[in-house]
């Protein structure tokens, strides 16, 4: 997803969304590991989705105590 999208969504739906990434990271990570993966590009797009969320979240977190 891009940042606009994330932006739209609820803080619930980040943390949704957050878990879910995450676990699919764990899964091409464990692919990795095996040799299994065959689109390693997918990895890093898992992780760039992550910093874009965390970023998202801390900027909330800015603009309810700024």
């Amino acid at each position: 997803m891009r940042a606009k999208q994330l932006r739209e969504l609820s803080d619930e739906e980040l943390d949704k969304k957050m878990a879910e990434t995450r676990k699919e990271l764990f899964q091409l990570r464990f692919q990795t590991a095996t040799g299994a993966l065959e689109n390693s590009a997918r990895l890093r797009g898992a992780k760039r989705e992550i910093a874009r969320i965390l970023t998202i979240k801390t900027e909330r977190e800015h603009a309810e105590h700024g």
